[in-house]
């Protein structure tokens, strides 16, 4: 049996009727950028999440992008970002000419700990060095009042959301704006509200393989602040209003009417994906939950978890072993992420080192994300996790080979 982690042909084959039907009504109207359809879909998805300003954009990426350029995050500015997460949140950040400043997880949630938040804004009262790209020095080691921290960016990842309440009173106590990264959690839930909508900025991605996915690039900026909106929207063509008059240095960064049609015959249907996604992750739950060596996934309370990725940790050194053991038998698997971004190479003129974020470096040795698509079957899931007990020896007539 061949079970990969994600099968999007599923999805399309089961909708594809509107699919087809949304396509062919771009494309007998002409309208390819921004226009009805991108107006629509953010009108709709604005009301799905409930917050006022709904902007498509290209990525994403550029969704974090444009949101700290509207906050005027550059160069001499800090903003925290995760270690534990895709390159992107920080990738950002470093594009704009700004400093990451890295910051531990939660080893429960793989999110933000707002006790390593407290404590990093704590000792670093004062600005801290901003550094050239050739420098290479700590950030704990220094005190020279180059870099001011003006932001933080916190993660929803897997679609687990972060821990808001904590994240905006340390945000509010050092005068900082959050911006959510949600790129992984569109439709979970912090104590009832849509994660996204609790920060200064939320920031969605239509990446293919996203809950909500696109059948290309695209992204989503959304805010209830109408200054912030304005410039978002300003920012994404070129930061013009109107046509031809710019009022500061934007990009080209829309949102196209494919996607937003894409989108928009998609989005009735993410309340049931999210269903069976959750009734998937109970049963791997049930299935997998009386094995040592594994530690589920957590789900917080007063939090709607809704598992962009089911993802285990596996202990005493063996996911790549078990990784391993599962492609040989057709079942596919990935590793998000191998290595923290505080390690990586491109930021090595930060001067992070190993051992620094202690929990974001465990995470990268143990996590393993498994088959996890609303289509997935009983019988694809009974013989993952049958295979998963052959590893650790407890299917009676299997060997661990």
């Amino acid at each position: 049996m061949k079970i990969p982690i994600l099968d999007l042909t599923r999805q399309y084959h089961a909708i594809q009727e509107e699919i087809d039907a949304a396509i062919r009504r771009v494309l007998e109207s002409g309208r390819f950028i921004l226009g009805p359809e991108v107006e629509a879909f953010e009108a709709e998805i604005a009301e799905y999440l409930g917050v006022k300003h709904a902007i498509g954009v290209a990525s994403g990426t550029d969704a974090l992008l444009l949101s700290l350029k509207a906050l005027n995050i550059g160069p001499g500015d800090g903003v925290i970002v995760p270690s534990f997460t895709f390159f992107a949140t920080a990738g950002v950040v470093a594009n704009l000419g700004a400093t990451p400043i890295f910051v531990d997880i939660d080893p429960k949630t793989f999110n933000i700990d707002p006790e390593k938040l407290r404590e990093l804004l704590t000792n670093h009262s004062s600005p801290i060095p901003h550094p050239s790209p050739s420098t290479t020095f700590s950030v704990t080691r220094h005190s020279s009042p180059v870099t001011v921290i003006k932001a933080i960016i916190t993660v929803h990842l897997y679609g687990q959301p972060a821990d808001m309440d904590e994240i905006m009173a340390i945000a509010h106590e050092h005068d900082l704006y959050v911006v959510e990264d949600a790129a992984q959690a569109l439709g979970a839930e912090y104590k009832g509200q849509k994660v996204g909508t609790i920060g200064h900025l939320g920031c969605f991605s239509f990446f293919p393989t996203k809950n909500l996915g696109a059948y290309g690039d695209g992204g989503l900026v959304v805010t209830n602040d109408d200054e912030l909106a304005e410039r978002v929207r300003m920012l994404r063509v070129h930061g013009s209003k109107p046509k031809y008059y710019h009022h500061m240095v934007g990009t080209n960064s829309r949102l196209d009417a494919l996607q937003a049609a894409i989108l928009r015959a998609k989005l009735p249907h993410l309340a049931e994906w999210t269903a069976a996604r959750t009734r998937l992750a109970d049963r791997y739950d049930e299935l997998l939950g009386d094995f040592d060596g594994l530690v589920l996934p957590y789900r917080a309370p007063n939090r709607t978890h809704i598992f962009h990725q089911y993802t285990i940790r596996v202990l005493a050194g063996k996911r790549d072993a078990l990784r391993t053991f599962l492609a040989k038998r057709g079942i596919g698997t990935e590793v998000y992420y191998p290595l923290p971004l505080h390690l990586q190479p491109c930021f090595r003129y930060l001067g992070y080192k190993e051992g620094d974020l202690p929990e974001s470096e465990r995470a990268c040795r143990e996590v393993l994300s498994l088959p996890m698509f609303p289509e997935l079957t009983n019988e694809e899931q009974d013989y993952v996790v049958n295979a998963i007990k052959c590893f650790l020896g407890t299917v009676n007539g299997l060997e661990n080979r």
